[in-house]
C-alpha cells in the first residue's frame, strides 16, 4: 500500500483510508479488529466525523486507542466537525444546522481530542459549507489550534471550487483537501471543476462513498471480463478507477467487514490501463465519450 504526501505541505496517508462512519453498527471488539486488520494491510489512515453513530464512533475508537496506546503513532486520526442536528447527547440543538463559529471549531476539535485520548488531530475537516461561514473566525479558529499543536493540519469537506477558493484566500497555510463525493456512480466532480482545482492547486481530494455506498454497479456483464482480466472483484476495480486519476484520489472505504478491508487494501496493486479505464466510464455514461 503506498503512503503519500495528500499535500506538498500535508500529511502522508496511506493512499486506501479507513472510513468509520457505520462502525457504530458493529461491537467495540469488531472496531478494535477492523484497526487492527488495516493497520495490517498497509492502511494506517482513520476517517471520523464528531457526529458519526450519533456522536459515538470517535468514543468507541477511542477506547481501542486507550486500550492499545502504542497503535497511536502508527496511525492518523482524520475527523470532521461543524454539523449539528437534534440528539439526546446535544440537547442545546432543536435544529439542524452548521456551526463554523470559531467557539464550536475549537471546542469541537477538543472534545474529539478527548474521546480519541490523544493530543494531536492529524487533519481536521469542516464536514459540511456553512452558508454563515465567516472566514476571518474560521481562520483564528484553524490558527489557534494549529499554534497550540492539537491540529496539525486542516482541509474541508464537499466544498464548491469556489467556497475552497474562498476560506483559502483568508489562511496563512494550505488547506490539505477538499472530501468530496466520487465514485464510478458520482462522476459530476470529474466535470464540474471539483478535480480541476485540485490538479491546479496540487492538492489531493478524499473520495466519500468510493463505492457507492457498497452497491454493485449496474453493467456487471460487462465488469465480469474486466474482473477477469485483472482478477480483481467489482469493488477493487472501483476503487483501482480511482486511483488511476492524476490528481491522487484518496479513497475512503466504509466497510465493518475485516476481509473487505483486505480486499480494498489490494485494489491499489491494479494498474488498470487507460482503454479500461475509458471503457469503464462508457458503461456508466451509458455513450461513448464525445
Amino acid at each position: 500500500m503506498e503512503r503519500r504526501k495528500i499535500h506538498a505541505q500535508g500529511p502522508t496517508f496511506s493512499r486506501i483510508i479507513a472510513g468509520a462512519w457505520r462502525w457504530h453498527t458493529v461491537s467495540p471488539e469488531t472496531v478494535e479488529r477492523l484497526a487492527l486488520v488495516a493497520l495490517e494491510n498497509g492502511i494506517t489512515s482513520f476517517d471520523h466525523a464528531d457526529i458519526y453513530g450519533d456522536h459515538s464512533n470517535e468514543e468507541t475508537f477511542g477506547r481501542t486507542l486507550a486500550k492499545n496506546p502504542s497503535l497511536r503513532n502508527k496511525m492518523e486520526l482524520i475527523t470532521k466537525c461543524d454539523i449539528k442536528f437534534q440528539s439526546a447527547k446535544r440537547p442545546a440543538t432543536w435544529v439542524k444546522h452548521y456551526d463554523t463559529s470559531k467557539e464550536h471549531i475549537i471546542w469541537s476539535a477538543e472534545n474529539s481530542l478527548k474521546m480519541f485520548h490523544t493530543d494531536r488531530l492529524d487533519l481536521l475537516l469542516i464536514h459540511r459549507p456553512d452558508p454563515l461561514l465567516d472566514p476571518y473566525k474560521v481562520a483564528e479558529a484553524f490558527g489557534q489550534l494549529k499554534k497550540e499543536g492539537k491540529v496539525l493540519h486542516f482541509g474541508v469537506s464537499n466544498f464548491t471550487p469556489s467556497q475552497f477558493r474562498m476560506l483559502q484566500k483568508h489562511l496563512s497555510f494550505p488547506l490539505v483537501t477538499n472530501q468530496i463525493e466520487i465514485s464510478l456512480s458520482r462522476l459530476d466532480p470529474f466535470f464540474n471543476g471539483d478535480l480541476d482545482l485540485m490538479l491546479e492547486l496540487e492538492v489531493s481530494p478524499m473520495a466519500w462513498s468510493p463505492l457507492d455506498g457498497g452497491k454493485l454497479m449496474a453493467n456487471e456483464r460487462e465488469m465480469f471480463g474486466k474482473a477477469t482480466k485483472y482478477s480483481a472483484s467489482y469493488s477493487q476495480l472501483a476503487l483501482a478507477w480511482l486511483l488511476r486519476h492524476p490528481s491522487k484520489i484518496f479513497p475512503v472505504i466504509g466497510t465493518t467487514q475485516p476481509d473487505r478491508i483486505k480486499e480494498a487494501a489490494k485494489s491499489f496493486d491494479i494498474q488498470l490501463d487507460r482503454q479500461d479505464w475509458f471503457e469503464m466510464l462508457k458503461w456508466v455514461m451509458g455513450k461513448e465519450m464525445p
